[in-house]
């Protein structure tokens, strides 16, 4: 038994470490780089993983504030296209709230109100438009129709020696995905062998975080590859230079990645250069190059590249591009928490409530866990039933610890009990438990969610504190039901145990507390019902 108790005190302290750990990263401040550059980025050239800020020959870049915009509205998104360079400056989302007031929508791409984010697009090569060019906007408006499936906003570059080209870009109905596209014409004496970038200039500050004692979820690029997979890079290594990502593949995606939202450029098959640097003290960007065909005088040349910014939507994602789902983030426990999160999806399309599903995920895991749990309470129970030949022996032997144990060990044996029987199903379910917490942080459909009454957002915290309140109160009753440890310090330890845990699930998000709540009460009821019938027929062993 003490043995026992052992196991749950250093998974109680693992835990408060892990805490810990995440609130020094939440509040320990980045250093500012020494880089300055352009706040808009800098041009990327071939053949440099992590190109620097360049000028841009024979060009004179407006200030991107002052450049006129495009408004572009469609049944899920209203988009901001500014004149200078084309780039996508401002993406509201209309299906989605703000976090901070629900009356507006969601912000992605920012201009500045809480980031500076957006999607940058350009050609390099000689007199080639960029980012920083000056289009002409074929329009100051467009409104997908009733009966459009799709609206495309053309943008016309200033002609160069000849030569022509026409950026488009085209929002579909019901999507996050749109085609960004060049339209290259060369009207000058010699073939041209263009490059064409795609990429995303953003700020390093995080974006919103999740309810849970401090812990912060990524906010940064993220690169992908058949080969090479997913990999993730912060913008501390950027800064730095240590940052480590492939540069060059036959496939693959850049994303930037933050909490519940994700943009990305996913080019077709073909080789594909992908960069990323600093701009600015406190702006990055991250991006895909690729090359054009050569375009031969008098014929036009064309590259397309879907871009991808809405909702970490599974259903969206997987359609987008191979492995473009990885950007959940679920945590170092995947490979249980996605099956986790496809079973709530399944039980969430029974009931229409996603409360509801978790209520009914958890009683699924305690019937998958039943035999291990009932073994456990069970053990615990024939353990309570000995406390009072247990409290005899350490009168008996007092300080004698060697002989105090022995007997003990010596009683366990005939009694035909383990003492360590209770700490196998706690062990195995804190990674499932640690695995749900990621998912309900990680899955935006959980966003807004509500479950019932005052719970109205199972993603944050409850306003009232009442979950975990009675999430305390279970955890206590349920610590009564155990024989109390021989130690008395460690029985205050397990005491104290069920407050300090209430203090922590004070800020985790609703879902994962009302988890803990129905796996309590459940553990209670079970428990309860073994110890009756074990003191009913007087039982000391099998």
């Amino acid at each position: 038994m003490d043995n026992r108790r052992l196991i749950l005190l250093l998974v109680f302290s693992f835990s408060m470490v892990m805490l810990w750990d995440g609130w020094q990263k939440h509040n320990h401040p980045q250093a500012p780089a020494a880089t300055a550059a352009a706040q808009n980025g800098g041009v990327p050239t071939p053949g440099a993983a992590s190109p620097g800020a360049a000028a841009v020959p024979g060009q004179s870049a407006p200030v991107a504030s002052a450049a006129p915009k495009a408004i572009i509205r469609t049944d899920v998104l209203e988009a901001e296209v500014s004149a200078q360079g084309g780039d996508i400056v401002r993406l509201e989302l209309t299906q989605h709230k703000a976090t901070e007031d629900h009356t507006r929508n969601y912000v992605l791409f920012d201009k500045g109100e809480k980031h500076v984010y957006s999607a940058q697009t350009g050609l390099v090569g000689n007199n080639l438009p960029n980012h920083k060019t000056l289009f002409a906007l074929g329009a100051s408006s467009l409104d997908l129709k009733d009966g459009q499936d799709a609206v495309t906003l053309r943008l016309d570059a200033p002609e160069q020696d000849g030569i022509k080209v026409a950026k488009l870009i085209t929002f579909h109905r019901g999507s996050y995905q749109a085609d960004v596209s060049y339209e290259v014409t060369n009207g000058s004496g010699a073939p041209i062998a263009p490059h064409a970038y795609f990429q995303f200039t953003r700020d390093g500050k995080p974006a919103e975080q999740p309810g849970g004692f401090g812990v912060q979820t990524f906010t940064g690029p993220a690169f992908y590859t058949d080969a090479d997979k997913y990999q993730k890079v912060e913008f501390s290594d950027i800064a730095s230079k240590k940052a480590k990502f492939v540069t060059k593949a036959p496939d693959g995606w850049v994303a930037m990645v933050q909490h519940y939202f994700v943009a990305g450029w996913s080019p077709a098959a073909g080789e594909r250069e992908f960069y990323a640097n600093q701009v600015s003290s406190d702006l990055y960007s991250a991006g895909v190059m690729v090359p054009m065909a050569a375009i031969a005088p008098g014929q036009t040349g064309k590259v397309s590249v879907p871009l991808y910014a809405g909702p970490q939507e599974q259903s969206r994602l997987t359609q987008f591009a191979q492995g473009f789902d990885l950007v959940v983030d679920y945590g170092w426990l995947t490979i249980i928490a996605a099956p986790l999160f496809w079973v709530l999806q399944w039980l969430h399309k029974l009931t229409g409530n996603w409360g509801w599903a978790i209520i009914l995920v958890t009683i699924a895991l305690k019937a998958l866990f039943f035999p291990l749990s009932a073994a456990s309470y069970k053990s615990m129970a024939k353990m309570k039933t000995l406390a009072p030949r247990l409290q005899r022996m350490k009168e008996q032997y007092g300080d004698d610890k060697m002989k105090l144990q022995q007997a003990m060990m010596d009683l366990y044996k005939r009694e035909k009990i383990n003492p360590l029987g209770g700490c196998l199903p706690i062990l195995i379910q804190i990674p499932v438990f640690i695995a749900l917490y990621w998912m309900l942080l990680g899955v935006v459909e959980m966003r807004g969610a509500p479950w019932l009454g005052w719970i109205t957002d199972l993603s944050v915290k409850d306003p009232y504190y009442i979950l975990p309140l009675i999430m305390g109160a279970t955890s206590l009753i349920q610590t009564r039901l155990n024989p109390a440890p021989a130690d008395p310090v460690q029985a205050k330890v397990m005491l104290i145990m069920p407050v300090m845990f209430t203090f922590m699930f004070l800020w985790f998000p609703a879902g994962l507390v009302l988890y803990w709540v129905v796996n309590n009460t459940l553990s209670i009821a079970q428990q309860w019902q073994i110890n009756r019938m074990i003191e009913a027929g007087g039982q000391t062993a099998e």
